[in-house]
């Protein structure tokens, strides 16, 4: 019997020996064994990674030192600005790596895994031509911003970021299947055809451009090294294709990881005289280390917090890798502080640090690496949520870098204030990105038990227009309805959900009184009519709003809730909600109600909100908990994006996009609304 291939082509033996075997289904394992499982995978993926991140760092840092030797603080200057502007390129590089790692890791199958990889590469190759054509167009402009004494440079520089980009695709192919020993081995080779390529050509004297055409030529060894190896044919389509959205949001965030990481650098090189820039650019590359290791953490944590079905398992690799990156990060901002300027000279030489008191590079590597350790830490939370397809916080940290050349312009009077600005950025930025998942946890929205679920039964998919039409049916009674009740009640309880005017009518009423409930719901929500069983109560969530509250203690799962409903019924209580539940109860057992019930949810494992028919489960599971399944027609709406509706989990993200829509909606006339609605059927159908 022959061993079943992986996504690369291996067998699965040799998968597991290499340590890239499949993630685990959450379906396979209890809650506890799939944690400790992809805990266990980002672990062992993140030790490989910072094992290689330490060995480029230190050639990193001889490779600086080697550099700023040859070439003095002021072509040291030259050669950082060129490599800092390939470095803001690289958003879009990184980008594809990431959308790349996240939908191969989200594929399950080898040839679908090839198909997104291979559409991805197609596409960075299309954008690193152009890219690199225009730099070389703009040299000469590009190096007269920068204070260069030559375009030839620049040029190189192009040509470098047409290959870079697609390198990207391929590193993300790697990082995707979680194959984080080869994507370790191909950030050490790159790194050493650099440091080597950069001393032999040094040597042959060719200076700045020389340490350049090292560069480039690294990049191209990089990206023939990464070629996935396999005899696999890419499907015609992946099972889950990447999208335009993720893809987006990508770029956002990695637009605004390298205007944070690199855009102090060219600004000093354009504000400063070319010897202080040159030392800051040291202070700039030393303390970035902090960032290559921490990065060494994300990029283990990503594609196993993608793949994940389970988000407090997610959650706990989250956790796991917070952890790791704020211990790193501290530990070098403590050395960096407690290292004397007389250890920086030995390194780089009296000759480049000068005038020590002038230039206390000690002090600024301080201050520079307590702001990286801040920035780093904040990064862990922005990726965990692109893992998880709520990335909104990638346009916090937008928002941020764009504050930072606007700070560094006004304020830099000496390298300390530009650092100074940087640092109070930062604390905002992580303060920022940290708010929603304070609120998540106040909120007790935690799918800790999702696994043990399983999938729900979906019985058929049904249109937008059948469940509006069984909303309203529901709805129908409120005191909303009384001026359209003799009028429409046939086409309310009798209609024909093929009829696009009768649709309209009902949509019409339906959002007269329920209109900011589902303008909430993604627009890519699709309606199933599902089958629960009666272990599937324990993911119902009740309407997070309104009485439901004062039962809820921070959960509102039905089934922790209802014992504290009934005592408050069976009370001598003769509030609103009791007499509410007393008259559905009653309603209940003379089958005079409705037998629709609404949920919403991300997908057919995870919990489900209940948005229509709160009091009618509550009634039932008081009455019988066993027969709930069969006393109702369930239809649910499924996207993954529900997690930013507030109905579904309420948190800063999502009650913004409540907000936004409330005020886009408030002062709508809908009474004119439904009027004008069935004027114009009535009139349709008179000319009919």
């Amino acid at each position: 019997m022959s061993a079943n291939p992986d996504p690369i082509g291996h067998s699965r033996p040799a998968m597991e020996e290499r340590g890239t075997t499949p993630l685990p289904n959450a379906l396979e394992f209890p809650v506890h064994d799939t944690r400790v499982l992809l805990r266990t995978r980002m672990l062992r993926g993140g030790a490989m990674l910072l094992l290689s991140t330490a060995f480029v760092s230190a050639t990193n840092f001889l490779y600086n030192i080697a550099i700023a030797r040859g070439l003095g603080a002021v072509g040291f200057g030259h050669a950082t600005a060129i490599y800092t502007s390939l470095m803001l390129l690289s958003a879009v590089t990184l980008a594809f790596q990431l959308v790349c790692s996240k939908f191969v890791a989200r594929n399950t199958d080898p040839s679908a895994q090839l198909a997104v990889y291979r559409s991805l590469l197609k596409r960075a190759w299309q954008i690193g031509l152009a890219l690199g054509a225009a730099i070389a167009a703009a040299s000469g402009s590009i190096s007269q911003y920068l204070n260069l004494p030559n375009h030839h440079d620049i040029i190189l520089l192009g040509v470098g970021t047409a290959i870079y980009i697609p390198l990207g695709a391929r590193r993300g192919l790697l990082q995707g299947l979680c194959d984080f020993r080869r994507l370790a081995l191909n950030f050490v080779l790159e790194v050493l055809v650099k440091f080597g390529g950069a001393l032999l050509l040094l040597h042959y004297g060719l200076g700045v451009t020389g340490v350049i055409a090292a560069v480039l030529g690294s990049i191209a060894v990089a990206y023939d090294a990464a070629a996935p190896r396999t005899s696999v044919k890419p499907a015609p389509e992946p099972a889950i294709p990447a999208s335009f959205r993720e893809g987006m949001q990508a770029i956002v965030f990695f637009v605004g990881q390298v205007i944070i990481g690199n855009m102090d650098i060219l600004l000093v090189k354009h504000y400063f005289p070319p010897d202080v820039a040159g030392l800051y650019a040291a202070v700039a590359l030393v303390g970035r280390v902090v960032y290559m290791f921490s990065w060494s953490v994300v990029s283990s944590m990503f594609p196993v917090s993608a793949a994940s079905v389970q988000r407090s398992a997610s959650r706990d690799v989250m956790k796991s890798a917070l952890g790791l990156v704020t211990g790193i990060t501290w530990l070098f901002t403590l050395a960096a502080w407690l290292a004397p300027t007389s250890l920086w000279k030995l390194v780089l030489g009296a000759g480049f640090l000068g005038n020590s008191g002038q230039a206390p590079f000690s002090s600024w590597l301080g201050s520079y690496s307590a702001m990286t350790s801040i920035y780093s830490v904040a990064v862990v939370l922005v990726t965990y949520e692109m893992s998880r397809r709520i990335a909104n916080a990638t346009w916090i940290q937008l928002l941020f870098s764009a504050f930072l050349p606007i700070g560094i312009m006004v304020f830099h009077n000496s390298v300390q204030q530009v650092i100074t600005v940087q640092l109070v950025l930062m604390l905002g930025l992580l303060l920022a990105v940290s708010v929603p998942f304070w609120l998540e946890m106040l909120s007790g929205h935690e799918e800790s038990t999702a696994a043990t679920w399983g999938r729900f039964t979906k019985i058929r998919q049904v249109s937008e227009q059948e469940v509006i039409a069984e909303f309203l049916k529901a709805e129908f009674y409120q005191r909303e309805f009384d001026p359209y009740r003799e009028s429409v009640s046939p086409v309310v309880f009798d209609g024909n959900i093929r009829d696009e005017g009768q649709n309209a009518i009902r949509k019409a009423l339906l959002y007269r009184r329920r209109g900011r409930l589902w303008r909430e719901l993604p627009d890519d929500t699709t309606w199933w009519e599902i089958e629960l069983q009666s272990s599937d109560l324990a993911r119902i969530r009740a309407f997070p709003r309104k009485q439901w509250r004062k039962f809820a203690e921070g959960d509102f799962h039905l089934v922790t809730m209802i014992d504290r409903i009934r005592s408050h019924i069976n009370s001598s209580d003769r509030s609103w909600f009791s007499k509410k539940m007393r008259s559905v109860t009653a309603d209940l057992q003379a089958n005079s109600i409705s037998n629709s019930v609404l949920l919403i949810g991300v997908d057919d494992r995870g919990p489900v909100t209940i948005i229509e028919g709160n009091h009618r489960m509550a009634a039932a599971m008081l009455s019988s908990a066993a027969t709930v399944p069969q006393r109702f027609r369930f239809y649910c709406g499924l996207s993954p994006a529900m997690t930013t509706c507030c109905w579904y989990r309420t948190d800063l993200r999502s009650l913004t996009r409540y907000a936004h829509n409330t005020i886009r909606y408030l002062l709508r006339d809908r009474d004119y609304v439904v009027q004008r609605i069935l004027r114009d059927e009535m009139y349709e159908s008179g000319a009919r």
